[in-house]
């Protein structure tokens, strides 16, 4: 994959935990969603066919149903703010699944965001949210630390949103 359209030089980082070039901003929230072999399935194909996305009322226009290195897609949020973005790597392990994009021009951030829900030893299931990110649009640098709180925040309601998505029809305790 060339990185040429890519704003940002270090693609596929995030596929290294903890990963973050330097100049960049770290972002890491995990969340539980449920139990269980069905739930992680659940989640899984929640989040390759872009319906946790969805969940959060953002417009997803993909060259693919289906998550997968090198489909482009961009969010649409309140049917203003465009972001560019582009699949860099998945993950489809017996309890492991995920990707990352990459910011392509024209997204207000600069950088690589993944997702990845894993089903830990005792039947756990949880969704990672790690990214890197720097503004890359005026308004995105203008908002400061206020960009990065609604970072923050999408990212932990991405985690409800999965939550919901994941334990659809499944008894919960």
């Amino acid at each position: 994959m060339s990185s040429a359209d890519f704003t940002y030089d270090h693609v596929g980082a995030t596929r290294e935990p903890g990963s973050r070039p330097p100049g960049f901003h770290p972002l890491h929230v995990r969340t539980r969603l449920g139990e269980g072999h069905e739930v992680f399935r659940q989640a899984a194909q929640a989040l390759f066919g872009w319906e946790m996305h969805r969940e959060l009322g953002l417009g997803v226009s993909a060259d693919a149903e289906r998550a997968a290195p090198d489909v482009d897609v961009t969010l649409t949020l309140a049917g203003v703010v465009r972001a560019p973005c582009r699949v860099v790597w998945t993950v489809e392990e017996h309890r492991r699944a995920g990707w990352a994009y990459g910011t392509l021009s024209g997204h207000p951030e600069s950088g690589e965001e993944s997702f990845v829900v894993d089903r830990t030893g005792d039947g756990t299931v949880w969704l990672t949210v790690s990214a890197f990110s720097r503004p890359a649009r005026w308004y995105a640098r203008a908002g400061g630390p206020a960009t990065r709180a609604l970072q923050l925040a999408y990212a932990h309601r991405y985690g409800k949103a999965l939550r919901h998505l994941a334990t659809r029809g499944i008894p919960q305790d």
